[in-house]
C-alpha cells in the first residue's frame, strides 16, 4: 500500500513538473513574441520617420529652389512662373504647418500641444492644402489663354487680373477652414464634447455638410475646371499642329512647282547684273510661329504632368474623406489614414522634381543655383585650407627650428666633452 501511495506521489510530481516546464515554455515563448513585437514596431517607427523626414525637406529645399531660381533668372520671370512661385510658397507652408505636426502625432501616437493648437493646426492643414490646390486650377486656366488664344493673351493676362486672381487664391480658403473651424461649424457637438474631455486626441472628424463643401471647394471643382482646361488645351495644340504641318507640305510642294517652271530661276535673272548685291545685315534671331508653339506645347504637357500627379496624390484622401464623412458605419485604421494624408501631402515635395525633369528652362536655372550655392561655400573652403596649410608650414618650420637647436646643442655637448678629456 504504500508502495502505491509513493508511486502515486512520483506520478504527481512529475505532471507537476510537466505542467511547470509548459508553463515556463509558453511564458518564454510569449516573451519572445513580446519582444519581436517591439522590435517590429521599432522597425516600422523608423521607416516611418525616414519617409517623413524626407518628404518635408525634399519639400522645403525643393520649392524653397524654385522660388530662388526665379527670382535670380529673368528669363523665368513670366506670369505662368508668378503662380508657379506663388504655388511653391504655399507648398514650403504645408510642408511647415501641416506635415510637421502630423509627423508629430503618427511618430509619438498622441496630441502634444492642446486643444486650441490643434485647431489652430487643422485650419492651416485644410487652408494651405485648398491655397495649393486653387493655384494649380489658375495656372491651367492660365495656360488654357496663352495657347488657345495666344494673340489676346497679353491683354487677357495683366497684372491687375494676376494680383487678383493670386490674392482670390490666398483669401478664399478662410471660408472652410479658419472661420468654421473656429466657429465649431465643422463637427458634431458628440464630437467637440469628446474633445473638451480628451484634449490630446486630434482626430479631424467633420459632419456631412462640411465634408461636401469642403471638398467641393477644395478639390472636385478645381479638379473638374483643370481637366476640362486641359483637354480643351489638348484639343487646340492637336489642330495647330494639323494646320502647321499642311501648312509646311503646301509650302514645300508650291516651292517644288516653283522649280520644275524655272519660275524661281527667271526670277532670279530680273536682277541687274551692273548692281552690286546689298550688304548682309545682322539679322536679330526671331521666334517664329512653330518655335514658339512647340515651347507653348512643352509647357501645357509639363503643367498637366503636374496636373495628373496632383490628382495621383490627393483623389485617394478625398475619396476616404468623402466617404469616411458621409458613412457613419465606415471605420478605417489609423494606418489607412497616415497613408492617405502622406500621399497627399508628397504632392507638395513633387513639383520640383517635375520642373527640373520636363522642363529645360527651369532645369538649367536650378543647375546654375546649385552652383552659385557652392561657389558660394567654395570661399569658406578655400580659408581653411590656406588656414590649414600655414598650420603646416608653421608647424613644420618650428619642427626644423626644434631640431637644429638640438643639433646644436649636440655640437656643443660634444665640443665640451672633447674639452674636458
Amino acid at each position: 500500500m504504500e508502495r502505491i501511495v509513493t508511486l502515486e506521489g512520483a506520478r504527481n510530481n512529475e505532471s507537476v513538473d510537466l505542467l511547470n516546464f509548459m508553463n515556463s515554455t509558453q511564458q518564454n515563448r510569449s516573451i519572445s513574441n513580446q519582444e519581436s513585437q517591439n522590435l517590429d514596431a521599432l522597425l516600422l517607427w523608423i521607416i516611418k520617420a525616414i519617409i517623413m523626414s524626407f518628404i518635408i525637406l525634399a519639400a522645403l529645399f525643393g520649392n524653397l529652389l524654385v522660388i530662388v531660381s526665379v527670382m535670380r533668372h529673368r528669363k523665368l520671370r513670366v506670369i505662368t512662373n508668378y503662380f508657379v512661385v506663388s504655388l511653391a510658397l504655399a507648398d514650403m507652408l504645408v510642408a511647415i504647418f501641416a506635415m510637421t505636426f502630423n509627423a508629430s502625432v503618427e511618430l509619438s501616437g498622441r496630441w502634444l500641444f492642446g486643444y486650441f493648437m490643434c485647431d489652430v493646426w487643422n485650419s492651416l492643414d485644410v487652408f494651405f492644402s485648398t491655397v495649393s490646390i486653387l493655384h494649380l486650377c489658375c495656372i491651367s486656366v492660365d495656360r488654357y489663354y496663352a495657347i488657345v488664344q495666344p494673340l489676346d493673351y497679353p491683354l487677357i493676362m495683366t497684372n491687375l487680373r494676376l494680383t487678383t486672381m493670386l490674392g482670390v487664391v490666398w483669401c478664399s480658403p478662410t471660408i472652410i477652414s479658419f472661420l468654421p473651424i473656429f466657429a465649431g461649424w465643422y463637427a458634431t457637438a458628440d464630437h467637440l464634447a469628446k474633445r473638451q474631455q480628451h484634449p490630446e486626441d486630434c482626430e479631424f472628424r467633420v459632419n456631412k455638410p462640411y465634408a461636401v463643401v469642403s471638398s467641393s471647394v477644395s478639390f472636385w471643382g478645381p479638379g473638374i475646371i483643370m481637366l476640362i482646361m486641359y483637354y480643351k488645351i489638348y484639343r487646340e495644340a492637336d489642330q495647330q499642329e494639323r494646320l502647321l504641318y499642311r501648312s509646311k507640305v503646301a509650302a514645300a510642294l508650291l516651292n517644288k512647282h516653283l522649280q520644275i517652271n524655272g519660275i524661281s530661276a527667271g526670277l532670279a535673272g530680273l536682277q541687274p547684273p551692273e548692281q552690286p548685291p546689298p550688304e548682309p545685315e545682322p539679322e536679330e534671331p526671331q521666334i517664329t510661329s512653330s518655335s514658339k508653339m512647340k515651347r507653348e506645347r512643352k509647357a501645357a504637357r509639363t503643367l498637366g504632368i503636374i496636373m495628373s500627379a496632383f490628382l495621383t496624390c490627393w483623389l485617394p484622401f478625398f475619396l476616404w474623406y468623402l466617404i469616411t464623412s458621409l458613412c457613419d458605419d465606415c471605420e478605417s485604421s489609423a494606418m489607412v489614414v497616415g497613408v492617405v494624408f502622406w500621399v497627399g501631402y508628397f504632392n507638395s515635395a513633387l513639383n520640383p522634381l517635375i520642373y527640373a525633369y520636363f522642363n529645360r528652362e527651369f532645369r538649367a536655372a536650378f543647375s546654375k543655383t546649385l552652383e552659385s550655392c557652392c561657389a558660394a561655400l567654395a570661399p569658406v573652403r578655400d580659408l581653411r585650407q590656406v588656414h590649414r596649410k600655414q598650420d603646416l608650414v608653421h608647424s613644420n618650420a618650428s619642427s626644423e627650428l626644434h631640431v637644429n637647436n638640438q643639433l646644436r646643442t649636440s655640437e656643443m655637448t660634444n665640443v665640451h666633452i672633447e674639452a674636458c678629456i
